[in-house]
């Protein structure tokens, strides 16, 4: 198998996107993108598309947040149950992008995610009519932990959070020892080999790393160094410096009420990550609904295809109620 081949099947494996209903492709409000620069950090820019119909109407607002393990991934990778319902609305809809790993380390990654939200509030929601106050951040795996990192570390609040199959623990033993599941060790990647699909160049679209970053995933994966590598500290260390970027240990009662929607067979990140999370939010006082997929894999596949529907149908009302409530 080609160094190519890992890249596509990795991303693959943790874009996987599941069973989209007919009425997904019909488009009731026409949405234009336009992109733009967010945030500039010593000369690297950051980019976010903003989505939304034609007119200068203030809009509620749905944030996508993109996957990819921290490392790859790009703002192009929307869920399109999510697209649908902000065509479906004509709500706006803005995708970031975020510097990504190992070239940027997560506190500068996480405050790129923080800068976004400051940029809505501000010049983002003069230029493109948005209301900051009526926002709904969602995402999936990596995307799912940054949209519960919103919960408590970016101003404006979000009104409520969507988190499909993400996690709020960086150094379980998912992350901090070597996996064991066939999806991370298809192929062993030597040291060497995940060094070389890097030269240190800031990137913040994975499409732009002129590595392949789904192989410097699974060497981190194989290896149990993710958290390490990706956050800059050391082991001895890293219980104590990384507990700020972990939305498990950073609930109170302000948190946003958050929908989490995992599979029960997740081989990449586990169901109990989303179990800890509401064990969480039930001793805070934070309204939650937390939707299991029986069977399902990353992504939901394996996953009963009336659960999974019946899963984005309560997405949806979710969105709808925080967006449109009072």
């Amino acid at each position: 198998m080609s160094r190519d081949d890992v890249g596509v099947r990795l991303i693959s494996c943790v874009f996987a996107l599941i069973l989209i209903s007919p009425e997904l492709a019909v488009s009731q409000t026409p949405l234009v993108r336009k992109t733009t620069i967010f945030r500039e950090v010593d000369g690297h820019q950051i980019f976010a598309d903003v989505y939304r119909p034609e007119g200068d109407a203030i809009l509620p607002v749905i944030v996508w947040i993109h996957g990819g393990g921290l490392i790859m991934g790009h703002r192009e990778g929307i869920q399109p149950q999510i697209r649908a319902l902000a065509e479906e609305k004509g709500y706006a809809l803005v995708s970031i992008d975020y510097r990504l790993a190992p070239e940027t380390k997560l506190p500068e990654l996480i405050s790129d995610i923080e800068a976004a939200f400051v940029w809505l509030a501000g010049a983002g929601a003069k230029e493109f009519h948005l209301d900051p106050n009526r926002i709904v951040v969602a995402g999936g795996s990596a995307g799912g932990y940054l949209t519960l990192v919103t919960g408590y570390r970016v101003t404006p609040k979000p009104k409520a959070l969507v988190s499909l199959y993400g996690y709020g623990d960086l150094i379980g033993d998912w992350y901090s020892t070597p996996s064991p599941h066939p999806r991370h060790n298809f192929q062993q990647v030597s040291r060497e080999d995940a060094e070389k699909q890097t030269d240190g160049t800031i990137v913040s679209d994975a499409r732009h790393r002129k590595g392949n970053g789904g192989m410097i995933y699974l060497y981190y994966r194989q290896h149990g160094i993710w958290p390490e590598q990706v956050s800059g500290f050391s082991r001895e260390e890293i219980a104590e410096k990384i507990a700020p970027y972990e939305p498990v240990r950073n609930v109170t009662l302000e948190f946003p009420p958050t929908l989490l929607i995992h599979g029960t067979s997740d081989t990449d990140v586990p169901y109990e990550e989303s179990t800890m999370m509401v064990d969480e939010f039930r001793k805070h006082g934070v309204p939650h609904i937390l939707k299991p997929i029986d069977n399902g894999e990353h992504g939901f596949g394996g996953g009963d295809p009336e659960q999974i529907e019946q899963a984005f149908q309560t997405m949806r009302e979710f969105i709808i109620k925080h967006l449109e409530g009072a």
